[in-house]
């Protein structure tokens, strides 16, 4: 275990030996899962925000018009779908609409479903960025993954998608 002068970042696994000698009969057996995804999810995160930074486009961007495009042809939406897909809230909705439509990457039309309804299209400039940010996004991501075999990847997505579904909002205490 790292002494208290020492400046190295302590391992999940010391960590959690450091709780247990601190704090016994305390629960730690989350902390070797939880810290390493804090640790990763850290990482990926500062990686992902270099990478859009330098393809030229910000995060809430990319959600917005990633979800027009993996909508099909012809890459419309109403506001509600764009909410309901992205998982944030109408108001933060409204905002990338209004920055996306003045860059000329979507356009807003009323709908004729609805009065208040509005439709979000994806124009030619949105859907040429689009794809060309997603393809190089996608490689760049791919190689950080190849570190892993195909079967850990696969273990490693099936063990987050179960985490995921247990710490949904429904299911939490």
């Amino acid at each position: 275990m790292p002494d208290a002068q020492d400046d190295t970042v302590p391992t999940a696994e010391q960590i959690a030996a450091a709780w247990r000698r601190e704090l016994p009969g305390a629960r730690t057996e989350s902390i070797e899962v939880i810290t390493p995804l804090w640790r990763v999810a850290k990482l990926l995160g500062d990686e992902r925000a270099r990478t859009l930074a330098r393809l030229g486009i910000d995060e809430s961007t990319l959600d917005l018009l990633s979800t027009l495009r993996r909508a099909g042809h012809p890459y419309e939406l109403t506001t509600r779908q764009i909410t309901t897909r992205s998982l944030v809230t109408a108001g933060a909705i409204s905002q990338r609409l209004t920055r996306a439509e003045s860059a000329g990457l979507i356009t807003r039309a009323p709908t004729t479903a609805s009065r208040r309804g509005v439709l979000v299209t994806l124009t030619p400039a949105g859907h040429e960025l689009i794809e060309r940010v997603v393809r190089e996004l996608l490689e760049h991501e791919t190689t950080l993954t190849e570190t892993l075999t195909a079967a850990q990847r696969t273990a490693l997505g099936e063990g987050l998608r179960c985490l995921a579904a247990a710490v949904q909002p429904e299911h939490r205490i």
